[in-house]
């Protein structure tokens, strides 16, 4: 009698499985599909896109067509054209269409349509990355990028208004002009030291192949020729080209950068208490007079890195996310390239999908970026806007 029970249960299983595999992603559509759309009109601002693919505001893309909110009063957000920057044709051909091309009166006119902006990426473009025969790994002169005149005015328009305005990384760094950077800084409460830094998995030279030229270059002008490191690592840049470069084991405890939340941060936006990130940063200095920090960029450093950091007027713990709350406007600051992960649209299309995130990325790879994006931005965003949303009903 037990071999036929047996049977019948695992036939049991392998069906329910079977109707785990085809419907439940059907029915997830479907609930996608049958929630309801709702007017968002959001003003993105990205000037570094390479591709039509739009990697720099991709993950702001991906929330947006999730959580169904729309230009208008029926159409998505299509991330090759939604968006006011750098556009990418063929033939190192490319057009223009930034907010420098706006009037004061045009101006004014966004900013009363728009419900929130969003600047992703500010860096630009530049001739090595966009025309073929350049060396990408060099500094080259730049085709189009750094805030504007006309960015800087209608974000000042839009806090006037009483809007959401979200920010991130190497809107205050180069290319943008010390005299907007200056003013960024007093409207918002922001102010960027003049250092940024990435994690790098390896700074061996032979090995890897992301590592710019110039970086190295910078280092060893400065240091008699030497680059020694070869291991993993951190890497600080100064506007002023000076280098520090922090390496596991001689300088560092724990090879990553990692953001630490604080109880608003966890409990309200869903964000880790802890998560590594491993891409670009900025160090930040935020007027608590205008902004509070709900995220907090640590920097695990033994004694000769601290000694390093100290030497160079770099904190080992600076703001990742900056918040202003009160009723005159709504502000975010992310103090990294949160908005560039290497994922795709397609999971958007099926609601729930972040319950299944496990799936979507190797939680194993501690180098795996598009982690930062299911634990970290999809959560923080999402929320951001939902709560956005609803207080304007």
């Amino acid at each position: 009698m037990a071999v036929p029970f047996l049977k019948r249960t695992r036939r049991i299983f392998f069906r329910l499985l079977l109707f785990a595999i085809v419907l439940l992603p059907l029915w997830m559509w479907l609930a996608w599909r049958l929630t309801p759309r709702r007017r968002l009109v959001v003003a993105i601002i990205d000037k570094t896109v390479l591709t039509a693919q739009g990697q720099e505001h991709v993950s702001l893309n991906w929330v947006l067509n999730q959580e169904k909110f729309t230009r208008n009063n029926t159409d998505l957000y299509q991330r090759e054209r939604d968006y006011y920057g750098f556009f990418p044709l063929s033939n190192d051909k490319f057009k223009l269409k930034g907010l420098e091309r706006f009037s004061e009166d045009q101006l004014q006119r966004l900013s009363n349509d728009a419900d929130l902006a969003y600047l992703t990426d500010t860096y630009g473009i530049y001739g090595n990355e966009w025309y073929k025969h350049k060396n990408e790994k060099e500094r080259s002169g730049i085709v189009y990028g750094g805030m504007s005149q006309q960015d800087l005015y209608f974000l000042k328009l839009m806090q006037a208004r009483h809007k959401l305005i979200i920010t991130e990384f190497n809107c205050l760094g180069s290319p943008t002009g010390d005299p907007l950077r200056s003013d960024f800084e007093r409207s918002f409460g922001v102010h960027w030291t003049g250092w940024i830094g990435r994690y790098f998995d390896s700074f061996d030279t032979t090995v890897n192949k992301e590592l710019p030229h110039w970086l190295v270059n910078n280092y060893r002008r400065r240091h008699n020729g030497k680059w020694p490191f070869k291991k993993s690592g951190i890497a600080f840049i100064h506007r002023d080209d000076r280098i520090v470069v922090l390496e596991k084991g001689t300088h560092l405890n724990k090879e990553f950068p990692y953001i630490f939340s604080d109880e608003e941060g966890h409990s309200h936006y869903g964000l880790p208490r802890r998560t590594r990130y491993n891409y670009w940063f900025d160090i930040i200095e935020v007027n608590t007079s205008f902004n509070h920090t709900i995220a907090t960029f640590k920097i695990d450093a033994n004694e000769e890195g601290l000694k390093e950091l100290k030497d160079n007027g770099i904190s080992p713990d600076f703001p990742a996310i900056a918040v202003h709350l009160n009723k005159d406007y709504r502000f975010f600051y992310f103090a990294g390239d949160f908005c560039d992960n290497p994922i795709g649209l397609s999971a958007s299309y099926f609601k729930g999908a972040g319950y299944f995130d496990w799936l979507l990325y190797n939680r194993q790879d501690p180098h795996e970026r598009a982690g930062f994006f299911w634990k970290v931005y999809r959560p923080l965003v999402t929320k951001i806007l939902n709560d956005y949303y609803h207080l304007g009903k």
